[in-house]
């Protein structure tokens, strides 16, 4: 059993970001393996990686589930969480993100900026995240630093700070130059050995020129850099460090590094990039939450009140695993905390340091630490655990609302039971997933963020809890939209049933938003109220909102959620006794059924923007395959002998996708797609899924 031996200001919490097949995976392994925290390099294509261990990541060779693990650099402890890359498990990506100091962005030296490179680096825009940036597979035949450079600068709109240069290209790539301490790094032929060692001279007057650029970039954006830029005409190896430390935790620039995870070339720079220019938890602002009605601030003091964020909870068949960011305060074995969302209290069971799937125990965790907790029994993801005598609710990460459904049922009538826990387990571990009984047909209907995030799911059932699972096909999640609204509808509410009665007079004008509101979504409705003199008291004025709301889970057409609308409440007439706020909340819910049945409505459905990458000479088939599932194609591009086609194809049509490009392209295609929005949907492809 250990203590803790560092202190705030020598942790690093780090995420390691990218699309899929980027590398983030192997750079974890890397980065593990140098640091000495394994003595063996893994390999995804062995499925022997630390991070990676669930079966079905090592069946499919992607990451599916974010783990973190942790080592030691440079007398500085490093907290690292390995995410997915599949835009099917983005919901991952982002309760670690709420929860880290830092990030590494993995790009492909070849692809450069993907899709969901793009997604997750917005969801670290979100987040105020640091970043540093790795270009990865340098070896690669078509590598080319100085192109993914470019764009990074163009689709993220950041200031790329490249302050190496490599030596050798593709499969001759052995270094790099440090531009900053102008030295060169070369790897040998044993995986574990470098030197470091003067320019090269073939290099020195290119590296000069790249050094300048750098000076002159730096300066640009920091002003006491351009001080001294100024006066010498130079900067100095301390003052172009302790700026680009700036710049990267500002968020005003974002240092570029590049090597060969694969090949264990570039980790030790990436390495120590993360110790300087990374912030430290003490390097971050106070973290904020709400005590009742009041904001209140802790500071990462181990001597502060305790307040933590629990990010991840793994209910297993032996207990409940849940992983905490202790943000203030130090937490130890066996004390009584407060879950400050339900009001009841804790015990500490054991504070574990996660090593993925390993852990070693510890007596306590202070701030700034990430470590797992057992014995937790009603914590849920989102939850804050802080000293009953300082409660403090902290912001949860945001749910992402799923986007595709099953019909899943049990095998046998005897395992309907057993179901419903694996399920209700299931929900507890990954919130994204969303479990209803369908009022209509009385299925169990399992909800995601997509098919593979659904095909994973369900398969953990089947493995974890050997359950029999009969599964419906996936169905969307449609909405519907106003199109044509109405004015001046009026509605009464009048009930007398004996005593007291109800009454509600309402008038609504209903209109439909602009329509970049209306394809957004979900949840988008404004309410306003234009009524003067009093006629609807302000609190009968928020009733009628509730009931619009209330209103707004089933629309006229198919009993689909709407939105993308504008309700006004006009006018209307109270009663001295009958008039309530349950009165007016259920006229405001039957005034705007009655409304959408009277106004134009029109159905929407998901939409995802796909990136199918395929050989040259596929181009055709696939492009024809796209229209066939009513895609629009909005651009390509050329690539050292494939063609990356983009386009905007409706979620429903995507289902089996990816067999049909493998079985066009001889297993060469690959695609990837991430939420558009949505957008109308022609009413015979809404009846034939309706039907299908």
């Amino acid at each position: 059993m250990r203590t803790h031996l560092h202190t705030s200001t020598t942790v690093r919490n780090l995420g390691i970001l990218a699309h899929v097949d980027a590398g983030k995976t192997t750079v974890t392994e890397r980065i593990l393996y140098a640091t000495g925290a394994t003595h063996k390099r893994g390999e995804v294509h062995n499925g022997t990686t630390v991070t990676d261990y669930d079966p079905q990541e090592r069946d499919r060779g992607i990451t599916i589930f974010a783990a973190a693990v942790s080592c030691t650099w440079d007398g500085h402890h490093v907290n690292l969480i390995d995410t997915p890359g599949h835009v099917d498990f983005s919901d991952e990506v982002e309760r670690s993100l709420r929860v880290l100091d830092g990030a590494v962005a993995v790009f492909d030296a070849v692809a450069g900026v993907e899709p969901q490179s793009e997604s997750v680096w917005r969801q670290a825009d979100r987040h105020g995240v640091p970043r540093l940036v790795f270009v990865n597979k340098m070896d690669r035949v078509g590598a080319d630093l100085d192109r993914a450079v470019a764009s990074v600068q163009e689709r993220l709109h950041v200031a790329a700070l490249v302050v190496q240069l490599p030596i050798g290209q593709e499969d001759a790539f052995r270094g790099t130059v440090d531009l900053v301490h102008m030295r060169a790094l070369v790897w040998g032929v044993e995986p574990d050995s470098f030197a470091v060692g003067p320019v090269p001279d073939a290099l020195r007057e290119e590296a000069a020129v790249r050094r300048r650029l750098l000076e002159e970039r730096v300066a640009e954006l920091h002003p006491a850099a351009l001080e001294e830029y100024c006066a010498t005409s130079a900067l100095s190896a301390a003052t172009l460090a302790a700026a680009l430390r700036d710049l990267t935790r500002s968020g005003e620039g974002v240092v570029v590094l590049c090597g060969s995870a694969y090949r264990n070339r570039g980790i030790e720079p990436l390495l120590d990039a993360v110790v300087s220019y990374l912030p430290s938890p003490a390097d971050m602002p106070p973290v904020r939450g709400t005590r009742g009605a009041e904001v209140e601030e802790r500071p990462a003091d181990p001597a502060a009140p305790f307040a933590a964020l629990a990010f991840k909870v793994n209910a297993t068949a032996t207990g409940r695993l849940t992983c905490l960011r202790v943000y203030s305060g130090t937490m130890r074995k066996g004390e009584t905390v407060l879950d400050a969302g339900t009001g009841r209290t804790e015990r500490i069971g054991r504070i574990l340091r996660v090593q993925a799937d390993r852990h070693a125990e510890v007596e306590q965790a202070v701030a700034g630490d990430i470590v797992a907790v057992v014995g937790l029994k009603g914590t849920r993801a989102g939850s804050t655990l802080c000293a009953p005598g300082a409660p403090l609710v902290l912001e949860p990460p945001r749910a992402a609302a799923p986007v595709v459904s099953v019909a899943v049922e049990a095998g046998g009538s005897a395992e309907t039971g057993r179901l419903s826990a694996a399920l209700a387990r299931l929900v507890e571990e990954d919130p994204s997933l969303v479990v209803r009984t369908d009022p209509e047909t009385g299925q169990t209907v399992l909800s995601g963020m997509g098919e593979l995030h659904l095909e994973v799911a369900v398969e953990k059932i089947r493995r974890s809890h050997g359950l029999r699972i009969a599964v419906g096909r996936p169905r969307v999640a449609y909405r519907e939209t106003v199109v044509r609204g109405v004015s001046g509808l009026v509605y009464r509410h009048v009930k007398q049933e004996g005593g007291a009665g109800q009454f509600a007079h309402v008038v609504l004008d209903v209109e439909p938003l602009a329509p970049d509101a209306q394809r957004a979504g979900d949840g988008v409705f404004e309410f306003r109220s234009s009524v003067v003199g009093g006629r609807v008291p302000q609190e009968y004025a928020r009733a009628v909102e509730a009931g619009c709301r209330d209103a707004l889970a089933e629309g006229p057409l198919g009993g689909h959620p709407v939105t993308g609308l504008r309700v006004t409440l006009t006018d209307g007439a109270t009663h001295s006794k009958d008039s309530s706020e349950m009165a007016f909340r259920a006229a405001g819910r039957f005034a705007l059924r009655e409304a959408l049945r009277a106004a134009a409505m029109e159905l929407l459905e998901p939409v995802a923007e796909v990136v199918v990458s395929v050989p040259d000479e596929a181009v055709g088939g696939v492009l024809g395959d796209l229209a066939a599932r009513r895609g629009r194609i909005s651009g390509s591009a050329a690539r050292a002998g494939t063609t990356a086609v983009t386009a905007t194809v409706p979620l429903a049509e995507l289902f089996g996708y990816a067999s049909r490009l493998r079985g066009r392209t001889q297993g060469r295609g690959t695609f990837t797609a991430r939420p558009a929005g949505y957008a109308p949907v022609p009413e015979a492809a809404y009846r034939q899924a309706l039907a299908g």
